[in-house]
């Protein structure tokens, strides 16, 4: 069986890394959220305001911590961002550096017609994900997640999450202008989580459909065996 070099160590490293973060961030987000379980817009959110979205109270197996504790879930969620943040920060300069962003995300014209969609919808469907003629090479519909992942969803949780402390308000006040007011910057915080969580169940799903042991050790190991074709 055909062997490939994927990954490189830096996008295995940032995977697992930013994997266990999001994970906790979101457990540890959903805890503060039972704190005050609605979604304001603009400056100013309290009780008696309204509110365009109310909340469930997230059960305990959804939470970090299990119990309602909001202090720790506080404390979880800050370390968290901030592995988040610096492991991001030292993904995008080392991909800089190496090319990989220009190896694997950059998008043609060609990428975005008609005729290349169409058959990226088809192979989708047929659940192929890979080019036999580049399996190492990512298609259009992975390039444009992982581009608005990395670029849009991530910078906004990150900056919209420095938004809302108020020990940053202080050194960067103009980003909660930036963002319309503290509650602005936590719907706009919440929004990206969820678009996130999203991202993390198809992308999760989308690798058990492409053979999940296959896909978990070439991020392991950088290796990925190319599935062969089958027989006629």
């Amino acid at each position: 069986m055909r062997v490939v070099f994927r990954h490189r160590l830096a996008t295995r490293l940032w995977h697992w890394i930013n994997a266990a973060a999001i994970f906790i961030l979101i457990g540890s987000g959903l805890g503060i959220s039972n704190a005050h379980p609605r979604l304001y817009w603009g400056r100013y959110g309290a009780n008696f305001d309204a509110a365009w979205l109310e909340l469930p109270r997230f059960p305990a197996w959804l939470t970090i911590p299990a119990n309602y504790n909001l202090a720790l879930s506080r404390r979880w969620h800050l370390f968290f961002a901030m592995v988040l943040g610096f492991g991001l920060l030292a993904y995008m300069m080392v991909s800089l550096l190496n090319r990989h962003f220009a190896r694997r995300l950059r998008v043609r014209r060609e990428d975005l017609s008609r005729r290349t969609l169409a058959a990226d919808v088809r192979e989708h469907l047929a659940l192929r994900f890979h080019d036999p003629a580049n399996p190492s090479a990512y298609n259009i519909f992975q390039k444009l997640s992982y581009i608005a992942v990395i670029f849009v969803l991530l910078p906004l949780v990150i900056f919209s999450g420095i938004a809302l402390s108020p020990m940053m308000n202080a050194g960067f006040p103009w980003l909660l202008d930036l963002f319309g007011g503290r509650q602005s910057a936590r719907s706009i915080h919440f929004l990206c989580m969820v678009g996130l969580t999203l991202f993390t169940i198809v992308h999760l799903t989308l690798v058990i459909l492409a053979g999940a042991i296959n896909e978990i050790r070439s991020m392991i190991t950088g290796w990925w065996r190319v599935p062969e074709e089958p027989r006629p």
